[in-house]
């Protein structure tokens, strides 16, 4: 195996999913500048999540709406404009053109 591939530094870590204000702890190496006391009274670095086991809808089995960056929004401006529109009226139907008298 390749030497020095895996970071040498792992701290507890606490992640949090501000969706179900669910937290745990686990060992990582992710940056962060946000920290939180845990139930232990010390003080560990903060991870935010948008979602986890305990908000997904796989693992609770109950669909739970999360938009919390407003995604949809989003993705309804930027393609507004492919949409069909629909007419307000529908146009009556044109008549046909005046016959034009035949040449004899």
């Amino acid at each position: 195996m390749k030497k020095d591939t895996h970071p040498k530094e792992y701290r507890k870590v606490i992640f949090k999913d501000f969706s179900c204000d669910h937290a745990f702890m686990s060992r990582s190496c992710a940056d962060t500048k946000d920290t939180i006391t845990w139930t232990d009274g010390n003080e560990y670095p903060l991870i935010k999540l948008e979602i986890s086991s305990a908000s997904h809808p796989f693992f609770t089995g109950k669909m739970k709406f999360i938009d919390t960056a407003g995604r949809i929004d989003k993705f309804n401006k930027k393609f507004a404009k492919f949409a069909k529109k629909k007419p307000a009226a529908e146009a009556p139907a044109a008549e046909a053109p005046a016959e034009t008298p035949e040449a004899e």
